[in-house]
């Protein structure tokens, strides 16, 4: 066909691991091989995980809410709609210190699979460099 259809009402949204965040897998949903896509909404006071990627990079598009992502030590406050590319091995951690719900798109290529229940002591250390479930200090 050329094309898949993932309508919003067929999304299957779940708690992350690591965070509990809610999210939901598009490009696994639609069957991608070459891209990572997500969905993430953020409630006041969550955030994701601190992390980087050895080879992906990763596009973080605020759609609603005011946006908050520490890049290396910089912080950002990102306005809906705004978009920031991250390169592999860059730490970063979206966040919610603010009082409404964040949604946030997050598109990565190419596909780096993150299992932590499959990764050595070493490759945790390395993905995360605070420990999988670290808080930024906005939120500690």
């Amino acid at each position: 066909m050329g094309y898949r259809v993932l309508p919003a009402e067929e999304q299957f949204w779940r708690p992350s691991n690591q965070m509990g965040v809610l999210n939901t897998d598009l490009a696994r949903q639609l069957g991608a091989e070459t891209l990572g896509a997500r969905f993430w909404r953020l409630a006041p006071g969550q955030a994701s995980t601190r992390h980087r990627h050895r080879t992906s990079v990763e596009m973080y598009l605020v759609v609603e809410g005011t946006g908050r992502l520490r890049v290396g030590d910089d912080v950002l406050t990102l306005a809906p709609l705004s978009a920031v590319l991250v390169d592999p091995g860059t730490v970063r951690q979206p966040f919610n210190d603010t009082a409404v719900d964040q949604l946030w798109l997050v598109v990565g290529a190419p596909v780096e699979a993150a299992n932590t229940l499959e990764m050595t002591a070493e490759d945790l250390d390395w993905y995360y460099p605070d420990g999988p479930t670290a808080l930024p200090p906005e939120l500690s």
